[in-house]
């Protein structure tokens, strides 16, 4: 599925909050899971935003230096895990790495696309998003019931940042963009 393409919200180029080091971030477009209080709601129509093929997406990542992987989220990344898969095969034959932040548990993920994009991935953070356990006292998790995975060697718990984190970027255009995990009150 090496052309296959991908349905993408939005994608910044270098995040420090989006997991361990400077990272590619890439917001897939799709999600029926609906958590109540997501931050990203806009980002559930599986209505088309930006159709780009996979190995496009993944060229453009490689040409963004001094980067240490990519991390995908959403929407939900693992609706378009056949879509992804190419995309991740090719970051991860150059040696960045990849986190997946997922609204559904691990053992959710039972078809084969899902697998096989789980596979490629070091770094899973997975829980629904649940407003009443949310949290500012776990880095790189919304809510205190959401889990760290390490499916790899390459990062440990010590990873993890202390406190939540977030960032500002203003696009060309002006536009704005918070992502990470702000402070209650910066998030509405």
């Amino acid at each position: 599925m090496a052309d296959a393409l991908l349905n993408i919200a939005h994608t910044i180029p270098r995040s420090a909050v989006n997991g361990p080091g400077e990272r590619f971030v890439l917001w897939v477009q799709g999600c029926t899971l609906g958590c109540p209080g997501c931050w990203n709601p806009e980002t559930w129509s599986r209505k088309p935003q930006r159709i780009v093929h996979a190995l496009d997406l993944a060229d453009e990542i490689l040409t963004t230096t001094a980067i240490e992987g990519i991390t995908l989220t959403g929407g939900e990344p693992f609706q378009q895990a056949a879509q992804l898969t190419p995309l991740v095969s090719r970051v991860r034959a150059v040696g960045l790495s990849v986190v997946v932040f997922t609204g559904y548990d691990l053992e959710e993920l039972v078809t084969e696309e899902q697998q096989t994009l789980l596979l490629l991935c070091d770094v899973v953070v997975a829980g629904r998003y649940r407003k009443r356990q949310r949290s500012q006292e776990f880095g790189w998790r919304g809510s205190s019931n959401q889990q760290v995975h390490f499916l790899t060697s390459r990062y440990t718990p010590a990873a993890i940042p202390i406190a939540s984190e977030c960032e500002i970027h203003i696009a060309p255009s002006g536009s704005l963009t918070l992502t990470g995990f702000p402070p209650v009150g910066l998030d509405s």
